[in-house]
């Protein structure tokens, strides 16, 4: 006896057609299409997942150059003097210092330019 294969083919393609739901034209419609740019669309996902982690640092790092340049110094010189004082924080806090507290991040910065 064949195994029919109706019920999970008909699931496998739901599956599909749920993922691809709101993409224009036959991208939407069409299963084989469907398939292919829901492949795509996941890979571009995977992928964006790397690289928002370089992007998310780039801004950090422009950002505290910018306000450590506001305190007369530059984005190098400002993270090796905060190393030589010894104080270990991370670019994501260093930036939303520099957003939010900038008299915190002045405070650092004279440190920096004393170690130095």
């Amino acid at each position: 006896m064949r195994i029919k294969r109706s019920v999970n083919a008909l699931k496998k393609r739901r599956k599909i057609f749920r993922l691809s739901k709101g993409y224009f034209g036959n991208k939407s419609k069409s299963y084989r299409i469907a398939r292919q740019a829901v492949m795509k669309s996941l890979n571009y996902a995977y992928i964006g997942r790397k690289l928002r982690k370089r992007d998310m640092r780039s801004l950090w790092i422009a950002r505290i150059n910018a306000a450590a340049r506001i305190n007369g110094l530059s984005y190098s010189k400002f993270m090796h003097g905060l190393k030589v004082a010894g104080i270990n924080l991370n670019r994501k806090v260093l930036a939303e210092l520099a957003v939010n507290d900038s008299n915190a991040f002045a405070e650092l910065a004279a440190k920096a330019k004393q170690a130095l």
